[in-house]
């Protein structure tokens, strides 16, 4: 892995840390992740592979993606107080969110360093996945799933949250 790989998967997971302590939630709380998976996007995805069965391991790691990240936005603790839409993340949500990271680094460290790269070639020629371009942009889809989906979601809650924050209590006059 470069450092650049190294810093920017590290600043992802760094976003949900940030997270854990209450705060506000503002523009930062969506542009943030969604630049760095930009910048990912942009720098990884060259081509999407169609030969053999690349495109069924681009769209399972993909799917597990979108799982991944609307279980983290479900999981993101959203509130209004005084005005203001509040975000916490929850334990489950942290889990999730280093997991799927964590897999991605931990799959091309053991790949890179690790003696995987002659596992993954055998699942690679048994399975029909004819590149290493495959992998790289099912796990690059993966991650940008993830966030897309994450922040989507809390966008969706966010605005639920504040609906019915605006609404009066039933019985009450303004």
């Amino acid at each position: 892995m470069t450092a650049t790989e190294w810093i920017t998967d590290i600043a992802l997971v760094l976003i949900v840390f940030r997270q854990l302590r209450e705060g506000r939630l503002d523009q930062k709380t969506f542009l943030l992740p969604l630049a760095i998976v930009a910048f990912v996007g942009y720098s990884y995805l060259d081509s999407v592979p169609t030969d053999g069965n690349d495109l069924v391991l681009i769209g399972a790691l993909t799917a597990v993606g979108a799982a991944l990240g609307i279980a983290g936005g479900i999981y993101t603790r959203i509130r209004s107080l005084d005005g203001d839409l509040l975000i916490k993340a929850g334990a489950v949500s942290a889990v999730l969110w280093i997991a799927g990271m964590g897999a991605r680094m931990g799959f091309q460290t053991w790949v890179e360093h690790g003696g995987g790269a002659d596992d993954v070639a055998r699942f690679s020629l048994a399975h029909h996945i004819t590149s290493q371009q495959a992998w790289v942009t099912a796990f690059v889809l993966m991650a940008l799933t993830e966030v897309v989906t994450r922040v989507a979601t809390i966008y969706i809650r966010s605005r639920a949250v504040a609906t019915a924050a605006t609404r009066p209590v039933l019985g009450t006059t303004v």
